[in-house]
């Protein structure tokens, strides 16, 4: 019975009535004798705190551009989950382990701190996971591709220069 009118108060959300348009949608349902209700407006743009943000931390500079900097700026730019010293996922973990094996300079960004970010580097790369790496500018892709490159020694082949880069300055 509880289910059936959970149901029921969760097809509550309120659609246009005849002759207008509401701009609310409301939802509600009952959970262990507790009802819990919402109504939130249906336009994101209707108050600024809702309105989508592409800026990164309050800069003038889109998360787009941002990218292409990190990108062109950093010879190899790894977006994960979590900081190289820290991963936060088993796929970035591998990721950072494989191309620390290189000793060449690794810059990151934590794509758990900023969900619009994570979203822009998708956007950039057209690729949907991560971690996603990128190496003198070219996306190369994620832990698994960089670890067959390290098997093939193909990766040896690509970071050689960027090494060699990190040896003279040391």
């Amino acid at each position: 019975m509880a289910r059936a009118l959970s149901n029921l108060l969760l097809k509550g959300i309120t659609g246009s009535p005849a002759g207008g348009s509401n701009r609310m949608a409301s939802a509600s349902f009952i959970q262990r004798g507790m009802r819990y209700s919402t109504t939130v407006p249906n336009d994101p743009d209707t108050h600024d705190d809702f309105k989508p943000m592409d800026k990164f931390q309050d800069s003038a500079t889109s998360l787009k551009d941002v990218v292409e900097q990190d990108v062109k700026e950093n010879p190899v730019m790894i977006y994960m989950k979590g900081v190289p010293e820290f991963p936060q996922c088993g796929f970035s973990s591998l990721a950072v382990r494989v191309l620390k094996h290189y000793n060449v300079p690794l810059n990151a960004r934590n794509i758990l701190e900023n969900a619009e970010l994570k979203s822009a580097v998708k956007a950039f790369s057209h690729w949907p996971t991560f971690p996603q790496i990128f190496i003198k500018g070219e996306f190369i892709g994620g832990s698994d591709i960089v670890m067959n490159m390290h098997q093939s020694g193909e990766l040896k082949e690509k970071l050689k220069d960027i090494a060699a880069n990190q040896e003279k300055s040391a």
